[in-house]
C-alpha cells in the first residue's frame, strides 16, 4: 500500500500567511483611508487636498524607503522585519485617532509609510518569488483575491463603524485589530526561503527532476539590475506602475466622489466592498489569464476594461447600479498593481535579479502617490467635481497600454545584445 497521502508544499502556507497579512494591510489599513476623509476632513475644517497631502508624505517616505527596505529584507529575519512593520504601518494608523491637526496625520506618514514598504509592496511579490517557481502568477493572484475578499467585509465595517462609533476610535480599532491579528501569522507562518525549511521552491522540484542541476540555471535566468537600467523596457515599467497607481489611487476618492452625489458613508462603504469584489475576481482571473495568455495580453485587456469602468463613471453615473459595476470594475485597475506589476518585471527581465529590479521599478508608484492623491483633493477642492480627474485615468490607462508595447520592445533589445540570459 504505497498510497501516502502527498505533503501540502510550504510555498501555499507561505501563501496563505501573504494573504492574511498583505490582505489586512491592503484592505483594512490603505484602502479603508478614503472612508475617514470627509468626516476628518469636516471635523478639523481642513480642506480635502490638505488632508490627503498625507498620502504624498506617505509616498515620498515610501520612494526613499524602497531601496533600504529590499536590503533589509535580504539580510535580516523575515518574521522580526514583518512584525515591526505592521506594528508601525498599522500602530500610526490607530494613532490618526488621537490627532487633533492636519500635521499629526503628516507626522504619523511616515511610520505609516515605512511599515507599508514591507507589508504591502515588497513582501508579497519577493516571497513568492523565492516560494514558486510555478504558478507565480496564480500565486499573485490569489494574493491579490484576498485583499479584495478581505476588503469586501472591511470595508462595509468600516463604513458602518465610522457612521456609528465616530472616525477617532474606528481609527483606534481598525489599527490595534490588523496588529493582533497579523503578528501571530507573521511568526506563525511566514519564512524567507525554502533553505528555511530544507524544501525546495514549487516546481523547482519538476525542473530539477529531468535535468539535475539545470533548475537552478532556469530559475536564475534573466537581465541584471545594471543591464535592465539601460533599457526602455525597465523605464516603459517604471511609467506603467506611475500610470496604473496614479488611476487606481482614485479608489481612495470614491467615497468623497459618492457623498458628493448625495450618499452617506454607509452606501460608500458597500460600494467600496463591490470595488473589493472587483479586486478579488479581478487579482484571480489577471493571474492566472497571465500565466495562459501571457502577461502582455492580459495586461492590454485590464486597461481597456479599466477604460470601461471610467466611461460609465462619466456617462452613466445616474444609476446606483451602473454606479456598483463600473466601481467593481474599477476594482481590476487596482488588482493591476499587486498582479500586473509584478508579473511584468518577471516577464521583462526574469529572475536574475527580481527583487532588486522590482524595488527600482516600484519607484513610479511612489512617485504616482506623492502626485496623483493629492492632485485629485485639490482638483476636487477647486472645481467641486471629479470629472477632470475621471477624464486624466482615461488618458492614463490609454498611456498604460502603450507603455505595454514598448516595454516588450525593448525586452526583445536585451535579447538581442545578449543581457537576457
Amino acid at each position: 500500500m504505497n498510497h501516502a497521502k502527498k505533503k501540502i508544499h510550504y510555498a501555499w502556507w507561505i501563501l496563505l500567511g501573504l494573504c492574511i497579512m498583505v490582505g489586512l494591510g491592503k484592505a483594512a489599513l490603505n484602502n479603508s483611508a478614503g472612508l475617514f476623509l470627509k468626516q476628518v476632513s469636516t471635523d478639523l475644517g481642513v480642506g480635502m487636498g490638505s488632508l490627503s497631502l498625507y498620502f504624498s508624505v506617505s509616498a515620498i517616505v515610501t520612494m526613499v524607503f524602497l531601496p533600504i527596505g529590499g536590503k533589509l529584507m535580504a539580510k535580516y529575519d523575515t518574521r522580526f522585519i514583518l512584525s515591526i512593520a505592521i506594528i508601525l504601518q498599522a500602530g500610526a494608523f490607530a494613532l490618526f485617532g488621537l490627532m487633533s491637526s492636519v500635521w499629526g496625520w503628516y507626522i504619523l506618514a511616515v511610520p505609516l509609510a515605512v511599515g507599508g514598504v514591507f507589508i504591502t509592496v515588497i513582501a508579497g511579490p519577493v516571497l513568492i518569488n523565492q516560494w514558486f517557481k510555478k504558478s507565480k502568477g496564480l500565486a499573485l493572484g490569489i494574493m491579490g483575491a484576498a485583499g479584495g475578499l478581505l476588503g469586501a467585509f472591511t470595508q462595509p465595517a468600516v463604513g458602518s463603524l465610522i457612521a456609528h462609533q465616530g472616525w477617532r476610535q474606528s481609527y483606534m480599532i481598525v489599527g490595534i485589530a490588523v496588529i493582533v491579528i497579523v503578528v501571530p501569522i507573521i511568526i506563525l507562518l511566514l519564512r524567507k526561503s525554502p533553505q528555511e525549511k530544507k524544501a525546495l521552491a514549487y516546481g523547482a522540484g519538476e525542473m530539477a527532476g529531468t535535468k539535475g542541476s539545470a533548475a537552478a540555471a532556469v530559475e536564475n535566468k534573466g537581465v541584471t539590475l545594471a543591464a535592465a537600467k539601460k533599457s526602455s523596457a525597465f523605464y516603459a515599467l517604471i511609467a506603467f506602475f506611475f500610470m496604473i497607481t496614479s488611476a487606481a489611487s482614485f479608489s481612495m476618492h470614491i467615497p468623497t466622489y459618492l457623498m458628493n452625489k448625495g450618499f452617506d458613508v454607509s452606501f460608500a462603504g458597500n460600494v467600496m466592498a463591490t470595488n473589493m469584489i472587483g479586486v478579488l475576481i479581478g487579482s484571480l482571473v489577471i493571474g492566472y489569464a497571465s500565466d495562459k495568455i501571457g502577461t502582455r495580453n492580459t495586461a492590454i485587456a485590464t486597461m481597456l476594461l479599466g477604460l470601461l469602468s471610467i466611461g460609465l463613471l462619466l456617462f452613466s453615473a445616474s444609476s446606483t447600479a451602473v454606479i456598483s459595476i463600473a466601481v467593481g470594475l474599477f476594482g481590476l485597475v487596482s488588482a493591476s498593481i499587486g498582479t500586473l506589476g509584478p508579473a511584468l518585471t518577471s516577464a521583462l527581465f526574469g529572475n536574475k535579479e527580481y527583487s532588486q529590479i522590482y524595488s527600482n521599478a516600484s519607484m513610479g508608484l511612489a512617485i504616482s502617490s506623492i502626485v496623483a492623491l493629492p492632485a485629485y483633493g485639490y482638483v476636487f477642492d477647486y472645481t467641486g467635481s471629479y470629472t477632470p480627474v475621471l477624464y486624466a485615468i482615461g488618458i492614463m490607462l490609454i498611456i498604460n497600454i502603450a507603455c505595454i508595447g514598448l516595454a516588450f520592445r525593448g525586452k526583445k533589445r536585451l535579447e538581442q545584445a545578449g543581457s537576457w540570459n
